[in-house]
């Protein structure tokens, strides 16, 4: 694991995206993990200018979400389907035959994930799964105790999740579906390269506790200790908790890849 400490959001955004832009370009036909979140808003804005702007082309990308809400159609407002039409897919230039997220209104939700990971794996494969990190740790809706060998499944949301999202339904915690469909965290690990990007003050405490150990299932992305190939980005407000920032700052001199990242900052 790298981790990388951006000045702010914005930069923080940009970075992401660029990393992002430069899988496509290498790998026009990339299989991309996309993630959703208040997070993901300003990355993929970010990458919808890079498409207008300097012509970058998803049409050979196929893509993969995380996670969907149980019980919303994907034309609901509050689904992630209808998240990703609005920020991401709608702006560029995919077919919607290439984007798939898990369907929150199947008849079967068991089979519903088995299917999920069929999918994945009849597409070949992950090449880079973008991440966001929860205010309990979890990656996708991966709650605490996740077994760090899970497959995408059906799953209850954490009371902490419960709230965090509550927002996204008129800050109503009630309106938000107690279950869903995720991403296994055995899923995630088998991509071939993660980019976890977290910002912002509220994420301050979480991001320490990751980074910092211990490795547990109380906290789904430390598992991401395992991946080998695995680039943590965050801005100076999530950082603010970490002891071992001077460790880290040490690093990004030194190391080569964190330097070639440095020279993509804008």
């Amino acid at each position: 694991m790298k981790v990388f400490l951006c000045d702010n959001r914005k930069i923080l955004a940009s970075l992401t995206a660029e990393l992002l832009a430069k899988q496509v370009r290498q790998k026009p036909d990339s299989i991309l993990g996309l993630a959703t979140g208040r997070t993901m808003e300003s990355i993929y804005a970010e990458l919808v200018a890079r498409y207008k702007n300097h012509g970058l082309d998803f049409s050979s990308c196929t893509t993969f979400n995380l996670d969907e809400y149980v019980g919303l159609h994907k034309t609901n407002k509050q689904s992630y389907h209808y998240y990703m039409n609005e920020h991401l897919f709608r702006h560029i230039n995919i077919e919607e035959t290439r984007t798939h997220l898990p369907d929150g209104m199947a008849h079967d939700l068991i089979l519903e994930g088995q299917n999920y990971d069929e999918a994945i794996g009849k597409a070949g494969g992950i090449d880079l799964q973008l991440l966001g990190l929860g205010e309990n740790g979890h990656i996708g809706f991966n709650e605490p105790l996740s077994s760090f060998k899970s497959r995408s499944r059906l799953v209850v949301l954490s009371p902490e999740s419960l709230e965090q999202n509550s927002c996204i339904f008129d800050g109503n915690i009630n309106a938000v579906p107690v279950q869903a469909l995720t991403m296994g965290i055995g899923t995630i690990m088998e991509s071939r390269k993660i980019i976890l990007t977290v910002s912002g003050k509220s994420k301050s405490s979480i991001l320490k506790k990751f980074l910092e150990g211990p490795i547990t299932a109380q906290i789904s992305a430390t598992a991401l200790h395992y991946h080998n190939n695995c680039l943590v980005l965050a801005d100076k407000e999530a950082a603010s908790e970490l002891t071992t920032r001077h460790i880290l700052d040490h690093f990004m001199l030194h190391d080569p890849e964190l330097k070639e990242i440095e020279r993509m900052l804008p």
